[in-house]
């Protein structure tokens, strides 16, 4: 990174640093700049500033509002691999594309020999070690590790009673569009009076991040014997 304006590089420097002085008032979550913040605030808010001039879609940051334009309106992908034909919307992508020339992988776990080429795929790996089953089975309930093995199950388990439709939000599939309107409405839509959590001061404007919320709450062992170390959560 180069720039004629010291601002700009003092200010590009803070990404590269740990430190996180900006401080969420809702939640206590922290960010390294107050521009990172400033955006963070408006998802608990609803507030989205930066309106599209070629339709009704509105979005919290200028990055997403020029992410849609490109895939939306102007189909602009600026940014081209040097090796092939390869172009894209994106320079995150892009970033991840050139990895596959090189053979990079910066994101080694940290338990065995896995490596990826992205952060997310780290993540998802992760998962293998915990143990931790986010993605439920919509007709059995049955728990996965990774949201790409629950699809196989149900392919292979249920067969046509699969559910077609799937929020672009979370994991849940639905069987009629119907459905999916009223899951969209219920659960993801933006409300007016901020859910308090009644066990901390998180405040939340969509029932789907309350819930999520609540379920770390749920696992949390806040109560405390004096005399020795034992914990439990009721």
């Amino acid at each position: 990174f180069t720039s004629v304006r010291l601002s700009s590089l003092r200010r590009h420097l803070k990404i590269h640093s740990d430190e996180k002085r900006h401080v969420c008032h809702l939640c206590h979550k922290a960010f390294r700049t107050a521009t990172l913040l400033h955006n963070h605030v408006n998802t608990h808010t609803g507030t989205k500033p930066h309106k599209c001039s070629e339709c009704d879609t509105a979005f919290v940051t200028r990055g997403e509002l020029s992410r849609h334009r490109r895939y939306k309106h102007t189909l602009e992908k600026p940014f081209k691999c040097t090796v092939c034909e390869y172009s894209s919307v994106e320079a995150s992508k892009m970033r991840r594309h050139v990895r596959s020339h090189t053979g990079e992988r910066p994101y080694p776990c940290d338990l065995c020999s896995y490596a990826s080429k992205d952060a997310y795929k780290l993540k998802r790996h992760m998962l293998t070690h915990t143990g931790e089953k986010r993605y439920e089975c919509y007709v059995c309930q049955a728990r996965f590790t990774q949201s790409g093995t629950m699809k196989i199950h149900m392919l292979q388990k249920h067969g046509e009673n699969v559910p077609k439709h799937q929020c672009p939000h979370c994991s849940t599939f639905l069987s009629r569009k119907s459905d999916l309107g009223v899951h969209l409405r219920n659960l993801h839509s933006y409300v007016e009076e901020a859910i308090k959590c009644r066990d901390c001061e998180a405040v939340f404007h969509e029932r789907y991040a309350f819930l999520q919320h609540r379920k770390a709450h749920k696992n949390e062992k806040r109560f405390k014997c004096a005399p020795c170390s034992h914990t439990c959560n009721q």
